[in-house]
């Protein structure tokens, strides 16, 4: 079992940055797949990036590509998403999910594939 926070959510205008943490706890964080998603009101759950546990493979939502950053810092059990470019169109509700894998190459980008999710962290951005 892995318990997930999610923090750095907040206001900000469009055009600004904002870094989102999610910090792990519980079994050894170092041999979990995370992914980043988010659910704006009234819409599905959507896939914004994912890491492999190594780190070292990284997938993000194509259109968010080249604004999103996801890492993972395994010594700190931490994986962050920075946010930049921010449109109003990028307000959601921004969770965090683990899913363990034997696999350092592997990562998910299902809404189905994680086993774990953080509570959520609002971010808005306002036009």
């Amino acid at each position: 079992q892995v318990q997930l926070v999610e923090s750095g959510g907040g206001l900000v205008q469009a055009g600004g940055s904002l870094t989102l943490s999610c910090a792990a706890s519980g079994r050894t964080f170092s041999y979990y797949a995370m992914g980043w998603f988010r659910q704006a009101p009234g819409k599905e759950r959507e896939f914004v990036a994912a890491i492999s546990w190594s780190g070292g493979n990284i997938h993000y939502a194509d259109s968010l590509k080249g604004r999103f950053t996801v890492s993972r810092d395994n010594a700190k059990n931490t994986v962050w998403l920075q946010m930049s470019t921010l449109k109003p169109e990028d307000t959601a509700v921004y969770y965090c999910a683990a899913r363990y894998t034997p696999s350092r190459i592997v990562y998910y980008t299902g809404v189905g594939e994680y086993n774990y999710w953080g509570q959520g962290t609002q971010v808005t951005v306002s036009s």
